[in-house]
């Protein structure tokens, strides 16, 4: 357990600000709980940044990120910003902090809540129980390698871009998702399209060599488009699954949908140095400032931040289980009430889940 944590806030546009607050408030409950010392400090980011600076990431904030352990951040973008030049909305704002800060892995939870399976578009057998996680490759693969570009060859247009990795790139997401399933139920499903792309045959040989330094983890093989279908019929059987940029950008919507809730979902991007956490949810610009946004999703980022960037399991378990039982009781917020259970505004959620915290 590290005894300080340095923070970088960035709450960003929309719903943004609010769903922040509900995260610092739960960081100070564990930190007077555990006697750890969070040191926050905010940056302006997306449109609140462009309004204030012109820039939707300055050099103030990208300074903020640097000098942090990790970096937590609510959501960018609504439709004040959508005429702008591309290379100025608020969406390049987090993009330069992935690239700037080498975040290199997107990991991305998939649970499935009890008290919400009704969500799901799957049927309750097969949802219920249901608690994976992706590890997407975030800055190689098809969307970063060269050459890519539009021409015209023989009168008419083409497009072509180059699916390219490294095998030091695929050694470092690798050892991240085996390391990562040792804490979880030991198994790694690496996906790929070795039949066909030679890409994936490296990614195949060099999986399989890191995979010899994790014996006690199971690691299993999967072509994409059957990991598609697998995770339909039965999501169940997965643990953790690790996959390319552009395999993984599909495979992590998915598994998301799957337990019909985005509201709940939180994610992590994680580097060599810095950490970066934010919920998978929009900016949701229509609801901003009316206090009915699920908190839920950014509680649970700052809880994936606790575990693995402030080494706190114990207090990650404890967020965890609380957003638990605010369900099972049957407290919802707007996105994700259904009659008979009890409509909450985003503070009362909050209210909640530290009642059940400071209850453990």
């Amino acid at each position: 357990m590290k005894k300080s944590c340095k923070i970088a806030v960035l709450p960003g546009d929309g719903i943004g600000p609010e769903i922040m607050e509900s995260a610092l408030r739960v960081l100070e409950v564990i930190s007077e709980k555990y006697g750890i010392n969070f040191e926050f400090k905010e940056g302006l980011v997306g449109g609140a940044a462009i309004d204030a600076t012109g820039d939707p990431l300055p050099e103030e904030t990208l300074k903020i990120c640097k000098e942090s352990d990790a970096v937590l951040f609510g959501a960018v973008g609504g439709e004040k910003w959508d005429n702008l030049p591309t290379d100025k909305r608020p969406e390049k704002g987090l993009l330069r902090i992935r690239k700037e800060l080498e975040l290199f892995a997107n990991l991305r939870p998939g649970k499935a809540y009890s008290a919400l399976i009704d969500s799901s578009p799957l049927k309750e057998s097969l949802i219920k129980g249901v608690d994976l996680l992706v590890i997407r490759e975030l800055t190689g693969g098809i969307y970063f390698g060269e050459p890519r570009g539009i021409e015209e060859r023989n009168g008419e247009r083409v497009g072509y871009n180059t699916m390219i990795y490294y095998e030091h790139e695929i050694k470092r997401i690798a050892k991240l998702a085996f390391e990562m399933a040792r804490g979880r139920r030991k198994k790694v499903t690496s996906v790929d399209k070795a039949n066909v792309l030679e890409v994936s045959a490296v990614w195949r040989e060099v999986v399989t060599e890191v995979h010899n330094d994790y014996q006690d983890v199971e690691l299993e093989h999967m072509y994409v488009d059957n990991c598609a279908m697998q995770l339909v019929r039965r999501p169940k059987d997965f643990d953790v699954i690790v996959t390319g940029n552009l395999f993984g950008d599909i495979i992590s919507d998915e598994s998301g949908a799957l337990t019909g809730s985005l509201g709940m979902l939180p994610s992590a991007s994680i580097g060599e140095k810095y950490a970066f956490y934010e919920p998978i949810h929009g900016s949701a610009p229509d609801i901003a400032g009316q206090g009915i946004a699920n908190p839920s999703a950014m509680i649970l980022s700052a809880a994936m931040m606790l575990d693995i960037t402030c080494k706190l399991p114990e207090a990650a378990k404890e967020i965890e289980k609380a957003v638990e039982k605010a369900l099972e009781d049957g407290y919802r917020t707007a996105d994700i009430w259904s009659p008979g259970t009890k409509r909450v505004s985003t503070k009362e959620m909050t209210d909640i889940i530290i009642k059940y915290i400071k209850e453990q």
